[in-house]
This record gives structure tokens, sequence and C-alpha cells, in this order.
């Protein structure tokens, strides 16, 4: 008779719910194998679901590759609601059919699995452009404006020519195809890839910021208004990278002004 442990190797092995194998093991009396059996099952089940998924977040991708594109640059831009620091833009083109385990939207993911999948972002991606726009440049021509500039910045970096451009609700002054996608993160892998790797790059600038003017907690909250930010801005002020035309700091200035 097979040990647990012989036998948890041979399921390891298995990668089909209805793999006969399982059913060599169903009479075996020991509560043991049972377990095994049952996580086994359920781990396959949570693989199909996940590549389920994966293959319906291509949907938009498989769509363009049937028409003869295989270069399709997915675009997504991190940080449009923060008081402080840039809004920065990633692009980035995938090879065809390409599914990275775990890749969705940014929100949707735990952060603490970010920096892994950036990493195999990074790893499976044919490119990757940045695209990074400052408090200055949004406070200039506004956050909108410059959400789209550090877009086109993003898609000018690539080192590869797109065929076609997927972008999260916007559109570009570019001569390129494109499709602009209604929660385009949550619906498109090459949109999801570009969220994460947007996210993590902007994510590290705030940690480094942290260094530069510790006390406003930019390593944590990235330059949204919490709660702490907010009462930290009204005891220390404004920095640098503070954006001075999103309230509350436009006010704070203004009453500064009054009383000179």
């Amino acid at each position: 008779m097979a040990t647990i442990k012989e036998i948890q190797e041979i399921l390891s092995e298995i990668t089909d719910i209805e793999s006969p194998v399982f059913e060599q093991f169903r009479d075996d009396s020991r509560v043991g194998v049972h377990k095994l059996i049952m996580k086994r099952k359920k781990q396959i089940q949570a693989e199909l679901d996940e590549d389920r998924r994966l293959e319906q977040m291509l949907r938009y991708e498989k769509e363009l590759y049937a028409t003869g594109c295989q270069y399709i640059a997915g675009i997504d831009e991190v940080g449009r609601g923060t008081l402080a620091g840039p809004v920065v833009a990633a692009a980035v083109i995938l090879p065809k059919n390409c599914k990275i385990k775990g890749l969705n939207d940014s929100k949707k993911v735990p952060k603490k699995k970010h920096e892994e999948i950036y990493q195999e972002v990074l790893k499976q991606a044919i490119a990757v452009g940045i695209g990074i726009k400052d408090n200055q440049v949004i406070d200039e021509v506004n956050i909108y404006e410059a959400t789209k500039l550090a877009m086109l910045e993003a898609v000018g970096n690539l080192e590869v020519a797109p065929q076609h451009l997927l972008i999260d609700a916007m559109q570009l002054d570019v001569p390129i195809p494109q499709l602009s996608i209604i929660k385009g993160d949550a619906n498109s892998l090459s949109i999801a890839a570009a969220s994460i790797v947007a996210k993590v790059t902007r994510d590290r600038m705030m940690t480094n910021y942290e260094l530069t003017y510790p006390g406003y907690d930019f390593a944590h909250n990235v330059g949204y208004g919490t709660q702490y930010h907010l009462e930290v801005l009204k005891r220390k002020g404004i920095t640098p990278i503070h954006r001075t035309t999103f309230e509350p700091i436009k006010s704070m200035l203004e009453e500064v002004e009054d009383k000179r």
C-alpha cells in the first residue's frame, strides 16, 4: 500500500479534475488520503477557474490577434486622485495569448502580491514604457491633460511600436488604432499589466518621497488624502510635491495669501 506521502506526490502531478487516478484511491480507508484528494481537486478547480478568468480578460486582445495585430499595448495610469506626487502611466505589450496567474486590476490584487506580479510582467512582456508627469505639470495643465501626457510618454517609451492600443477609459491623440475600455484594467490583461506596472512604479516613488519629506506617511498613503495626511498638512504645511490646485491644499494656500 502506498504511503500518504507517496499518494500526495502522485496527486500533485494530476491536472485533470476527472482523472481516473482519483478513483484508484476512493476506497482507501485512511482519512488523510481523502483529505489529500479533496485538497487536490480544490486546487485543480481553482486553477481552472483562474484560467477561465484570464481567458475572459484576453477577449479584446484575441479579437485583435484575429485581425493580424501582434503588438497590442495596454495602457493605464495611477495617481489621478492623490493630493501629492505624480501621475504615472504604463504601456505594456504582452506576448500573444500570454496569461500571468493572478494578474488583474491592481486595485483587486492584494498589495503583498503586487511586486511578484510586477516582476512576472517585466519578465514576460515584449515591451514596457513608463510615463511620469509631476505635480507641477498637473497644476499647470490639470490632471486629465497630465494623465494623457503621461500615457503618451509611456507609449513613446515602448521599445517596440504598438499596432493597437487598449486604453483604460481614455482616448489619445496618436495615429495608432485604439480602443477605450471602461474599467479596462479589470477587462483586459494588457491593461491590467499596465495597471500593475504603473502602481508599483508610483508606490516606489512615494516611498522615496517619504525619506525626503518625512512625517507625511507617503510610503503608506502614497499621496492620498487620508485623515492622518490631512492632519499633518495642517501641522506641517504643504511640500514641494503637493498639488496646489487640489483641495484642501488650494484653500490652505489662499488662506496664507489672505493673511499677508
